[in-house]
């Protein structure tokens, strides 16, 4: 039935002109054909197809025969195989590059991972074929067609391990190659264009200047594709260095990504420093933030300062605290988000560029630029927040790498800020901790310093011998700060004489002990109390039920309750925190035994 319509169809059309073809022509052409193709009457399609006299016909309503051959080339055992893809070939040949655009792109449509992968293996290059016939339209065509190609791309797994990359389990990296083989042409051809104008410069006659605009949104249809890519896949997949695994596919498709941003024109040293060159307004019709997206140029700061990779484009000239100040708009960014593979990368690009730096190097006026207080700020939501361990821990490495790196005035400075902003009782514990080092280093023999003695040194210990609600301190809550507050005060009455007083602890002790020791005294008598009679009760409590039957209790600790959790848990909890009151007051007693040995004369 079927074959008849389409034969009958056919005939009808013969007789007409080319463009001539009523609706109704095209619409029983393209399902009668389309049926056929579908019962395996291939053979009968591809003579109807061939035959000259069908060619105006086939050019003109050809390229709806599309949909039911790709299916077959993609399964590639059907035994239509030969007679489709024979179809396939003259539809390229014959019809019309806009109509084939549009049908190809249409079949480029998939959801599942492997005919993602397939699909684009077989599409790309009659998409690429088709493009380089459409004239002025090509850019606006291509920048379509890229669109397409990535949103596909982007629904690929991605390799996690260097196995899955080696073998290539998700076809991302087959893509991937497909891709830079897909925009080779457009590429060379913008190259060129670049070359050209360079040797004879702009020409403005009236006659040019649309093929200068075309050249100008052809480059810039190519470096949207190159911000996409740095977004997606790169900034999303974990390269593998080269002692690892010594042939990445995908490090070489980023550096394929590199080139070609090169090649059309972009400064790779420009885009990674943009926060402190800012580029120069553009002509055309993209804004500037939309054109250099934010995220795809922190991706391509990750790819050169930890990867490596173009580094040789980079003048040796830019220092290594200028280059930190760039990297850290794009460290702030990668650190700002929730997942893990950016924040990973935040953490690596701001290691890489702190290492660099030679250590107490950096000055304090660099912390009147917001960034070198965001990034830490950020730095501790991953160091307490974060999800994954090793994160966490890195996260901590890199946070004191990053304090190493200010002088003494800088790091004063610093855990000033953070002793005024951290909500987190571990945070200001590290701070202390810090704090105490440097009073080390500052009483050492040659190194005095002002900023860890004397009259500077004295707010900073006012602030951090402290409680930050009297002596009704959650003690438990603020524990690793109460503690490090405790061993710097110690440390500091064993260490400076009072006959020194090198840095002024001895004058201002009667103010630490009224506004620190006392109110901590207090507090720990008070939530001793409050734990030994909780302990009490929940001890009475597990008296009265009968040992069978296992009691679930919910007890109050100040205004919160603490979980429910069954008797022996709970009176568990009790004793761990009057254990930790008893060690808190341990520190304190010492103190002020050796307090009282020191006033001694």
């Amino acid at each position: 039935m079927a074959l008849e319509q389409l034969s009958d169809v056919v005939q009808r059309c013969q007789a007409l002109s080319n463009d001539s073809y009523a609706t109704e022509d095209h619409d029983v052409f393209t399902i009668a054909g389309r049926s056929c193709i579908e019962e395996g009457n291939s053979a009968q399609v591809l003579s109807i197809v061939l035959d000259e006299k069908n060619q105006d016909m086939v050019r003109c309503m050809g390229w709806n025969l599309l949909p039911p051959l790709i299916p077959v080339l993609l399964k590639k055992e059907d035994k239509n195989l030969p007679q489709c893809l024979a179809i396939f070939n003259h539809l390229m040949q014959t019809c019309r590059p806009k109509e084939l655009l549009i049908g190809l792109l249409e079949q480029l449509e998939q959801d599942d991972p492997d005919t993602i992968a397939e699909s684009l293996h077989l599409l790309l290059s009659p998409l690429q074929k088709v493009l380089l016939c459409l004239g002025s339209r090509k850019p606006s065509s291509l920048g379509m067609t890229l669109s397409s190609v990535l949103d596909q791309v982007a629904k690929l797994p991605l390799p996690l391990t260097k196995e899955q990359e080696e073998d290539d389990v998700f076809s991302l990296c087959r893509c991937c190659a497909d891709l830079i083989d897909f925009v080779r042409p457009f590429v060379n051809e913008a190259r060129q264009n670049l070359l050209t104008t360079k040797t004879h410069g702009k020409n403005i006659d009236t006659m040019t200047t649309k093929q200068n605009e075309m050249e100008d949104e052809l480059r810039t249809e190519l470096l949207k594709f190159c911000m996409k890519t740095l977004s997606h896949p790169l900034l999303e997949v974990q390269l593998r260095d080269p002692d690892t695994l010594p042939v990445s596919p995908l490090r070489m498709f980023a550096t394929d990504i590199l080139e070609t941003l090169r090649a059309i024109g972009e400064s790779l040293p420009s885009l990674v420093y943009q926060p402190l060159l800012r580029r120069k307004r553009v002509p055309g019709f993209l804004e500037e933030e939309v054109r250099y997206p934010k995220e795809s140029l922190a991706s391509l700061a990750h790819l050169v300062f930890v990867h490596h990779l173009a580094a040789d484009t980079f003048p040796s000239v830019f220092s290594p605290v200028f280059s930190l100040r760039c990297t850290m708009e794009h460290i702030l960014l990668l650190l700002s988000r929730t997942e893990d593979c950016r924040i990973q990368k935040g953490l690596e690009l701001y290691e890489k560029s702190l290492v660099r730096v030679e250590d107490s190097s950096l000055p304090a006026d660099l912390l009147e630029i917001k960034t070198f207080l965001t990034v830490p700020q950020n730095l501790v939501k991953v160091m307490t927040m974060c999800p994954r361990h090793d994160l966490r821990t890195r996260g901590l490495k890199v946070f004191q790498l990053s304090i190493d790196k200010f002088n003494t005035e800088a790091k004063y400075r610093f855990f000033q800020y953070m002793l005024k902003t951290s909500r987190h009782s571990g945070v200001e514990g590290y701070i202390i901790k810090n704090i105490k080092n440097q009073i080390d280093i500052a009483l050492q023999p040659g190194n005095s310093n002002t900023w860890f003695e004397g009259v500077h040194l004295l707010p900073l210990l006012r602030k951090v011998l402290s409680l930050p609600d009297g002596p009704e301190t959650d003690l438990l809550q603020y524990l690793d700060r109460i503690m490090e507050s405790l061993n710097l005060l110690r440390y500091l009455v064993i260490r400076d004489k009072v006959t020194e007083n090198q840095t002024g602890i001895w004058t201002e002790l009667y103010k630490i002990e009224d506004a620190f020791m006392k109110p901590l005294r207090v507090g720990i008598n008070m939530s001793r109390a409050h734990y030994e009679r909780e302990l009490h009760t929940t001890m009475e409590a597990k008296k009265k039920k009968a040992k069978e039957e296992e009691s679930v209790l919910s007890v109050s600790v100040g205004d919160e309750k603490l979980p429910n959790m069954t008797s022996e848990s709970q009176i568990q909890a009790l004793h761990s925190a009057l254990h930790t009151f008893d060690m808190i007051e341990s520190v304190l007693v010492r103190i002020e035994e050796l307090v009282q040995v020191k006033d001694d004369p």
